[in-house]
């Protein structure tokens, strides 16, 4: 029976885990990612890597910037997205090739937690797609208001709460994560 789960990595590209714009605990964050990635693909189910490119900065796109992150394993029938918005829904079709694959619900983890990992939640919700962040799989940067940690804790807490459309978020940790 075909995987109904796809694993969404959003994001974890050179420009933001290295330099000015490195976001907290990337060695983690990566070691994590790729041991959800090797989950996802056992299962059989579809593993989405999405990259962010900007006409100019540090994720211009084919810039060394824009390239996944090194450390990141990848492998033969992984999907690969570009975005030009925090939605990685918009104008991508992403959308489209979850539905042609049967998938019913998403794994989220990736970059950066406030801006691209909280839209594509709301959006994955508000398309119908229930959504499972992985609260040790996303990270950012500290802001001049709260540190990285404080942010991702505040993001664990608020998208599970909003109920508003219909499918849910639910926040559990990379060790806890099931694809089906």
């Amino acid at each position: 029976m075909p995987a109904t789960s796809a694993l969404l990595v959003i994001d974890v590209q050179q420009g933001l885990c290295q330099g000015e714009y490195a976001a907290h605990d990337v060695p983690g964050l990566i070691q994590r990612i790729n041991t959800l990635s090797e989950k996802a693909r056992a299962a059989g189910a579809p593993v989405v890597f999405i990259q962010h490119e900007a006409a100019s900065g540090p994720l211009q796109h084919d810039s060394p910037g824009w390239a996944l992150a090194d450390g990141l394993t990848l492998a033969e029938g992984d999907l690969r997205v570009r975005k030009t918005t925090p939605d990685s829904f918009m104008h991508t079709g992403l959308e489209a090739h979850l539905h042609q694959r049967g998938i019913a619900r998403v794994v989220i983890c990736g970059l950066q937690t406030e801006f691209c990992v909280d839209t594509t939640t709301r959006r994955a919700m508000a398309l119908g797609f229930p959504v499972t962040l992985v609260a040790d799989g996303h990270s950012t940067m500290d802001s001049a208001e709260l540190s990285a940690p404080q942010i991702i804790a505040h993001h664990n807490r608020l998208l599970p709460q909003i109920s508003s459309f219909g499918p849910r978020t639910h926040c559990v940790r990379a060790e806890e994560v099931r694809f089906d």
